[in-house]
């Protein structure tokens, strides 16, 4: 045997016994191999529509090819070392392959045993590399839990030897500007900050540092000012700069960019000059550059009248990110928002859709719906970008619907922000962690800067949802208006902001409407304002398509609402009825309700404070759980309906997600990140009573989440808006789309109204 360490082989040696006749010897020989060879350069992923937030399918890429990792004697060791070198520090727990699908291609690693202390599982034992009697029905999955450290799975600009660049503004207007968009190139080298000589900059130089500090596009600098200045610099006995300038360790020589680049790292740098003994910048300055801000992140100004009538309508956006410049990536084709498949994403292209949103270059280009599935077509994949394109129209594609991509390969990116300061402005105070807390905000009084609480009265999740995202921590959980139980600053407990109403796009609470004099009538102590914020949130977003192709009308016998009736399922002049004779008109639906978002959707209240309903005999988890109106095209509502979650639960799940919500024997209600809950059409109460309606033309509107009660990560979406044409006997609608236009694809047109002139009553 050899010594720990040591690699084995057998050396196979002819030795002659007689004429003609040999036998085999095989000797034992050990070599010394270092122990980097030894452990194989590997890299971990998860993969599922859960992946972004610690739990999937465990796959390794070794020898250039993705594979899976067998469920035999896998144990909590080897969870631990997987989620650690995946970047998670929590506690883990594992799940078997039933939950997350089998993956494909080789199954590499079988019966691992790890101690738990290693950093890799390149360090663990097993059968070796691609030694399985496994199927793939048997591919292991892991749930991590703890703070991530960034995501190996993106792809990222790796060995830059930058590792930080910023502007150092010099005119006093520069200094106050917020965010700061002129001055100097100071770039950071191992830890050193450094200024770039100006001998050789260009324009394409200064692209792309603008792109890395969050800016599109780059403004023009008025070097002969600075050159000014700078030479007055020189001759000033005060100043160092004269000194500083000439030495080496003070600049960056040279600096080489073609403009498309995402990252300076991606340059050619020249830190020292040429020659030995030669100053880095004999007669030039420092390099100046001027950004220009997107629109989100310029000043107010005032705005001309009609100058919004003519505001192009955006062909791309992203959804579902929990900071500003994140999202999953859509695009407008056809009047229709669809996503982009991830095959072949990289970088250039993610940079692309940044700058044309107003951003800077890209910082990760995400792939396998990292950021959430999408929901409707997926219009394009293959994208190929140069780097300088103005829109992702611009770049070569192909179409994704003969491609078979799914939204599991949904395109994202994380596009670098300019740096506004507004987390300054804004802090969380006793708390059990940093993500929840009392809020402070810090305000303006007189000449003074001071620290106080928010007014708790008529404090929602569109507030919370600023204050999170102001401070970098996603979104908002809990909005909450009494705080008792958290001690805030002992100097910041007088209200400084109150009747504080947010849309929810706002980068800061103090960019939200609110009072001028503080008003509070609660005044504030226990009932100030407070937050907990999370890193994933649910999305509830409606099938469009299902609700224009299952709507009918029916003339409903009054004997058979009683239950309805008494859930107030129907409208009022109900109660005057001669019950049960009569019947009542009403508009029936299948709806569809997709979760979009990365994380479940679970009632606000647990089970024990569910309500009992005799009649139907089911518990409501959710009172009201959806709105359904009918309005006039001016907006009056003429008819309205309501639905209580009494099952909310996940009807069905993509491949590779197990149901894990279901009613049955009084069971946990939720709908899972990535399935839906169908309500179909022949419940009770799944209508609108239309039976005092006359007819007409109307808006047929449903929201779900009507009350906000459970945070989401975008609100935008929950209502969906059809045309409807109600002629007396019979109704169509036609049109359908949500508030953020997942529309449905069937065009109104004659063809239409022929497959609908059978809905009668």
């Amino acid at each position: 045997m050899c010594l720990p360490g040591v690699s084995v082989i057998l050396a196979p040696m002819m030795l002659p016994l007689a004429p003609y006749r040999f036998t085999l010897l095989r000797f034992l020989v050990c070599l010394v191999v270092p122990s980097w060879a030894q452990r194989p350069n590997i890299q971990l992923r998860l993969v599922g529509p859960r992946s972004e937030v610690g739990e999937g399918r465990l796959e390794v890429l070794y020898n250039g090819q993705w594979g899976t990792v067998c469920d035999d004697d896998f144990n909590i060791q080897v969870a631990d070392v997987a989620c650690r070198e995946l970047g998670y520090d929590g506690s883990t727990n594992w799940a078997h392959s039933a939950k997350y699908g089998p993956g494909d291609g080789p199954i590499w690693l079988d019966n691992m045993r790890c101690s738990g202390t290693e950093s890799s599982l390149a360090e663990c034992e097993s059968n070796g590399w691609g030694v399985s009697d496994c199927n793939h029905n048997e591919d292991i999955g892991v749930v991590c839990t703890g703070l991530r450290r960034p995501s190996p799975a993106v792809l990222r600009l790796q060995g830059s030897k930058v590792q930080e660049v910023r502007i150092k503004p010099i005119l006093a207007r520069a200094k106050l500007s917020s965010p700061i968009t002129e001055g100097a190139v100071e770039v950071k080298l191992q830890g050193r900050w450094r200024q770039v000589c100006d001998a050789g900059w260009t324009k394409n130089n200064t692209r792309v540092v603008c792109g890395m500090l969050g800016f599109p596009q780059e403004g023009r600098v008025a070097t002969g000012f600075y050159r000014k200045l700078w030479n007055q610099k020189l001759k000033d006995a005060r100043s160092s700069l004269k000194s500083l300038s000439a030495n080496n360790t003070f600049w960056i020589h040279r600096i080489k960019c073609q403009g498309t680049e995402t990252h300076l790292g991606q340059c050619k740098l020249q830190v020292p000059p040429p020659a030995k003994n030669k100053i880095a910048c004999p007669h030039g300055m420092h390099a100046l550059i001027s950004c220009i801000a997107g629109p989100e992140f310029q000043p107010n100004k005032a705005k001309h009248p009609g100058q919004a009538k003519h505001k192009k309508k955006p062909q791309v956006r992203l959804r579902g990110g929990a900071h500003v410049g994140e999202g999953r990536v859509e695009v407008l084709m056809g009047g229709q928002w669809g996503t982009v498949c991830d095959d072949g994403w990289d970088l250039p292209a993610a940079s692309v859709v940044c700058r044309q949103l107003g951003y800077g270059t890209a910082r990760e280009a995400l792939l396998g719906a990292q950021l959430g599935q999408g929901l409707g077509p997926i219009h394009l994949t293959r994208v190929r970008c140069r780097g300088y394109e103005r829109s992702l129209a611009e770049c070569s594609s192909h179409e994704a619907r003969q491609t078979g991509c799914r939204h599991e390969a949904d395109a994202a990116v994380r596009c670098n922000v300019p740096q506004t300061g507004v987390h300054k402005q804004v802090r969380l105070a006793g708390g059990r962690s940093r993500e929840e807390g009392v809020v402070e905000v810090l305000m303006s009084r007189g000449s003074t800067l001071r620290w106080g609480t928010v007014c708790g009265e008529h404090w929602g999740l569109m507030e919370a949802m600023v204050v999170c995202r102001q401070l970098g921590l996603g979104f908002a959980s809990h909005a909450l208006q009494e705080t008792w139980y958290w001690q805030g600053n002992p100097g910041a407990t007088e209200v400084v902001l109150s009747g504080v109403r947010c849309k929810g796009t706002e980068h800061s609470i103090l960019q939200c409407q609110h009072h001028g004099p503080v008003h509070c009538p609660t005044g504030g102590g226990r009932f100030a304002a407070g937050v907990t914020c999370t890193n994933s949130a649910p999305d509830l977003v409606m099938n469009a398509q299902l609700v224009q192709e299952t709507a009918y009308l029916e003339d409903r016998p009054l004997n058979m609402l009683y239950c309805a009736h008494e859930e107030g399922c129907l409208s009022a002049s109900a109660n005057h009825m001669n019950w049960p004779e009569g019947y009542r008109r009403l508009l029936r639906f299948s709806s569809q309700i997709h979760n979009l978002g990365r994380a479940d959707f679970l009632p606000k209240t647990g089970r024990h404070a569910w309500i009992w309903h005799q009649c139907h005999r089911h518990y409501h988890s959710i009172e009201v759980f959806t709105h359904y109106d009918l309005l006039t095209l001016n907006g009056s509502k003429v008819a309205e309906g309501h639905k209580a979650s009494f099952c909310l639960e996940d009807t069905n799940c993509p491949d590779g997600l197990q149901r894990r919500f279901a009613c049955a024997n009084f069971g946990e209600q939720g709908v899972s990140a990535g399935c839906w809950d169908t309500y179909r059409h022949d419940i009770d109460c799944q209508w609108v009573d239309i039976t005092d309606v006359p007819p007409g033309s109307y808006t047929f509107q449903v929201v779900v989440n009507p009350k906000y009660e459970v945070a989401e990560s975008d609100f935008s979406n929950n209502g969906l808006r059809c045309q409807c044409q109600y002629d007396g006997h019979r109704l169509w609608l036609h049109g359908c789309h949500t508030g953020d236009e997942y529309g449905a694809s069937v065009a109104w047109d004659e063809e239409a109204q022929q497959r609908l002139a059978s809905n009668l009553v």
